[in-house]
């Protein structure tokens, strides 16, 4: 299974060159990362947070522009024991792949500065969208 987010290119995120930037991507990617934490975990609010960013990574494949409506898939690539990783696969309009994104996610506990093991009711819900590797 794949969670979906679509977001709408605003006029702000083109750049000189009349495409979206590509800083832009970014800002979608967590969209669609908080939407499907909030899916995971819908009892998370900012004062009880558990999940930070390790790592993320985009790959450009072809050029979006202002007012397009994109739409993100979101899936689970791998689980471990604190953290996991997610892939994101951005469509435009014509159903085509513009951009892949993965990013690794920790679960983690502020007061102790640490990660933390996943609970076992967060692994249940990641594994309702695990997907084998997806190629680039």
């Amino acid at each position: 299974m794949k969670f979906e987010t679509n977001v709408k290119v605003r006029f702000c995120e083109t750049d000189a060159l009349g495409h979206l930037n590509n800083v832009s991507y970014f800002i979608y990617l967590e969209e669609a990362r908080v939407e499907f934490f909030k899916k995971l975990n819908p009892d998370m609010t900012i004062e009880n947070w558990n999940i930070i960013l390790a790592s993320t990574s985009c790959d450009f494949i072809k050029q979006v522009y202002f007012d397009e409506i994109l739409t993100i898939e979101t899936s689970v690539e791998k689980i471990g024991t604190s953290s996991f990783h997610i892939v994101h696969e951005v469509f435009n309009p014509a159903k085509e792949v513009v951009a892949r994104g993965r990013a690794a996610v920790v679960h983690f506990d502020f007061n102790s500065q640490s990660s933390q093991p996943l609970p076992d009711f967060m692994k249940e819900r990641l594994n309702k969208y695990y997907q084998e590797k997806i190629s680039n």
